[in-house]
């Protein structure tokens, strides 16, 4: 969500004299706005020269974070969403495809959870090859360093029915490196809009959107940081979660573990992220072992637990 100061131009009651009031309470951005009891701000405004202003930009600004919700379906509604505009993108590997209903579904958050090494990347850099060869441009988010041109290379040459336009399908996938969550806003805000407006020869086409690794951006916002990082970690997963709804686009992320209290691992990012993805998939494998491990956490169509164990990855 924006910073205030960036919707004086399209919301004239968000001046600046707004600005200044909502400054005096410590609110700068939409994000601050939610943290903040609105109740008690309608109550200061009440007491200002301007308050009939004030109170008018307080409304402006809930109606701007009603608008980002997505419109409430009827379970007739829904499936008739599902049936007609959520299809499925294969991962390139049958292993997974096949543990999962056919793949990474359309309008809906994959997560992908592991240690390092178990093989998040690879998946990643599998699907973005095989959504690209089908004429699709990929949007990839890359936190760590780790997207690989060479790998992408090996996977679209490994098919049988792809012999030439290697170049094509690599100019499909644009990886932007990101090394904050801020940056990473300002991309999907972006996105966003280019979708929105139908600009961007590239982004007109954008069927998959991948953040490597989403924990590695959350992680440091939620150290210390008092309930702005928790927001900031929601709004994370709630703009995602609308990019993929409304555009029909498959967004795929990756997530490390931690150590649980009983000694086990567990994703990061705590109990409130864990509502935010619809499938999430537990990845392990031996060290330097090429056969990954993979479970169900959560699937809206399938039962958690289940378990492929045997999917190879290429190394």
């Amino acid at each position: 969500m924006a910073p205030l100061n960036s919707l004086e131009k399209e919301y004239p009651l968000i001046d600046s004299n707004f600005q200044i009031f909502c400054a005096s309470h410590a609110i700068y951005s939409v994000e601050d706005f939610l943290l903040h009891d609105i109740d008690a701000l309608f109550t200061s405004a009440t007491n200002c020269s301007s308050s009939q202003k004030l109170n008018q930009g307080i409304h402006q600004l809930l109606s701007i974070i009603d608008a980002l919700h997505p419109p409430l379906l009827n379970g007739l509604q829904l499936v008739e969403d599902a049936r007609q505009n959520k299809h499925v993108f294969s991962t390139g590997c049958q292993g997974i495809d096949a543990l999962i209903g056919g793949g990474l579904r359309v309008g809906q958050l994959t997560e992908l959870v592991g240690p390092s090494s178990s093989g998040k990347t690879q998946v990643c850099l599998m699907s973005a090859s095989t959504v690209a060869k089908h004429n699709c441009s990929v949007i990839y988010l890359d936190t760590g360093n780790s997207f690989s041109p060479q790998r992408v290379a090996h996977f679209i040459g490994q098919s049988s029915d792809y012999v030439s336009g290697n170049q094509n399908v690599l100019d499909r996938i644009i990886c932007y490196p990101v090394f904050d969550v801020y940056q990473m806003f300002d991309l999907l805000h972006q996105l966003k809009n280019n979708l929105r407006s139908k600009i961007g020869k590239s982004d007109r086409h954008v069927k998959l959107l991948i953040v490597d690794s989403i924990s590695s951006l959350i992680t440091p916002i939620l150290r210390g940081s008092g309930p702005q990082g928790h927001t900031l970690m929601i709004s994370a997963g709630f703009l995602l979660k609308q990019l993929a709804h409304e555009h029909n686009i498959t967004v795929l992320v990756t997530n490390h573990v931690v150590g649980g209290d009983d000694g086990n691992s567990k994703p990061a990012l705590g109990e409130s992220w864990k509502s935010v993805p619809h499938v999430r998939l537990l990845l392990s494998r031996d060290c330097g072992g090429k056969v990954c491990n993979m479970s169900i956490i959560k699937h809206p169509a399938m039962a958690s637990g289940r378990t492929a164990t045997s999917v190879r990855l290429f190394v």
